[in-house]
């Protein structure tokens, strides 16, 4: 069928993309053929290198630790960097030229660093801070790295999504006397909360990964560092990262999943909030708009004239 983004296939399309698919599915198949040999030749598929993740003690021990740690630094920098990236969104587009300044600044500077140095520089910051233990430092790095980097992006998701409503919604605010602070609170941020609901969720997945870096350079004990204790121990490097890799990929899959049924709930509660009105009670409301429309004519007419309508009754 056609469609408003590509032209429906023609029969030579259509073969072409039938060949192409078997073309990859062959070649996707020659390379998990090469992939298992060469595991298998280095004595990689050996039942004892992945016995040990088949025991509660390499899961309590190791992994669901550092996932645990992982999670709690993820949705600490979330619920940290999504406020202030709200805060510094709405900042920059203030009518005021200075707070427009400072915060365009400030979100610039931190989109800039990369997120590790971040994190590195916030653990020398953090060295002999009073309260902070050596053990606790490392968490505390990576939760200070992730937040000033994903909440200057998320200020560009709020301020993009922001400008991606219509400017009809702020003009009609304006026009029955709402404040700008209202504007924004009551008509604009709910209604770009879906709009920018994708992008929040993508930037979630990458603070997710991102955790990992604080497991190699700062030995922050989360998923991927557990897993190098774990492989340590039993000697099975190639099968700890196979299995760490698919904890990221259900973990991910859970939040992308969870967005977007989140996602679609808010769009049907939008669709919802609409009155319908049947034939009879569209009908019965433009009779009702006409009769009013005439009898202010008529009432104006009257004022107007010096009592006419008086004088008419």
């Amino acid at each position: 069928m056609s469609s408003v983004l590509y032209d429906a296939p023609g029969p030579r399309a259509k073969r072409r993309n039938v060949i192409l698919t078997v073309v990859f599915v062959v070649l996707l198949a020659l390379l998990l053929w090469w992939v298992w040999r060469t595991m298998d030749d280095k004595d990689q598929l050996e039942w004892s290198l992945w016995e040990p993740f088949t025991t509660s003690d390499a899961w309590t021990t190791y992994l669901l630790p550092g996932l645990a740690n992982t999670l709690k630094a993820a949705g600490l920098s979330m619920v940290i960097a999504l406020p202030l990236g709200a805060l510094f969104g709405i900042a920059r587009l203030s009518d005021h030229r200075w707070v427009r300044g400072v915060a365009g600044t400030v979100v610039e500077f931190f989109r800039a660093i990369p997120v590790l140095l971040l994190m590195l520089f916030a653990n020398q910051v953090y060295t002999g801070w009073p309260g902070i233990s050596a053990e606790d430092r490392p968490m505390y790095a990576v939760v200070t790295g992730l937040v000033l980097y994903n909440a200057s992006v998320l200020a560009e998701v709020v301020r993009a999504g922001i400008l991606a409503l219509p400017k009809g919604q702020t003009e009609a605010a304006q026009a029955i006397g709402l404040r700008k602070g209202q504007t924004m609170g009551s008509i604009l941020l709910p209604q770009a909360v879906t709009v920018m609901l994708p992008a929040i969720v993508s930037q979630l997945v990458v603070i997710v990964k991102d955790t990992a870096l604080g497991g190699v350079m700062l030995q922050f004990t989360d998923l991927l560092n557990s897993r190098g204790t774990l492989a340590a121990n039993y000697a099975n490097v190639i099968q700890s990262f196979v299995v760490v890799a698919i904890i990221y990929i259900i973990v991910n899959f859970i939040i992308t999943s969870f967005a977007s049924w989140l996602e679609q709930r808010l769009r049907r509660g939008k669709k919802s909030t609409g009155a319908v009105l049947g034939p009879a009670a569209v009908e019965g409301t433009a009779a009702t708009g006409a009769g009013g429309a005439f009898g202010g004519i008529g009432i104006g007419a009257g004022d107007g004239g010096g009592g006419g309508g008086d004088s008419g009754n």
